[in-house]
């Protein structure tokens, strides 16, 4: 929620709930959900309503359109209005890829930096992090390519979080899933099994954003 930000008009409280909406799948995923994750999301009978609503945030100053993007009916083409909600701006270091396909016994090898706003995934600017350059598409279902960099904390995993993980010896990047019994690892790609670690299951970060397109500095 933006706390403390004016915006040019005042939201009703399903414009609000609808960017509270878009803000906790931002923080989640690293991308806006899609004008049909919206529908489904607040049961509307249309994605037009999905549009309608963002129109009027856009409107209203509390989105803004990507520079170039002239698609209306997209909400990924959205970011965030308030300049003061994507500070501070933070480098954290980038260890190399992780595979997003079956599991890799190669380490991460440094590979410079990446600036990220941390406010916008939850984390605080002495948060541990660093992220990782995906390779593979068994995390496709969570909006995760081939090419990504996910942002990762150090930090104890929940139940269904994504994580950076050493099974057996190996690396991945995959859901955490318990359900109240020894933790495995899940894809998100049905074409992908499960892991189960056979001795070691070692977790290496919780996924906390994505950036696409990312640039790197050395």
């Amino acid at each position: 929620m933006f706390s403390g930000t004016v915006f040019k008009m005042k939201l009703t409280a399903r414009q609000q709930e609808v960017l509270d909406y878009l803000q906790s799948e931002h923080r989640r995923s690293g991308i806006m959900p899609s004008t049909r994750e919206i529908q489904e999301h607040f049961g509307f009978a249309s994605q037009t309503a999905a549009v309608s609503h963002l129109r009027a945030l856009e409107r209203k100053g509390a989105i803004t359109r990507r520079e170039g993007d002239d698609d209306r009916r997209r909400a990924r083409c959205l970011v965030f209005a308030d300049a003061a909600d994507r500070e501070p701006i933070v480098d954290i270091p980038v260890f190399g890829a992780i595979p997003a396909g079956y599991s890799d016994d190669t380490a991460p090898v440094a590979d410079g930096t990446l600036s990220v706003d941390v406010k916008s995934m939850g984390l605080s600017e002495r948060a541990k992090a660093y992220a990782l350059k995906v390779r593979g598409e068994s995390m496709i279902d969570a909006h995760i390519m081939d090419g990504d960099h996910v942002v990762l904390e150090y930090r104890e995993p929940r139940d269904q979080d994504i994580v950076a993980a050493l099974i057996d010896g190996e690396t991945t990047l995959k859901r955490y899933i318990t359900n109240g019994r020894k933790p495995y690892l899940k894809a998100e790609n049905p074409a992908y099994p499960d892991l189960i670690p056979a001795q070691e299951l070692l977790i290496q970060g919780v996924m906390v954003g994505l950036v696409r397109g990312a640039t790197r500095r050395w």
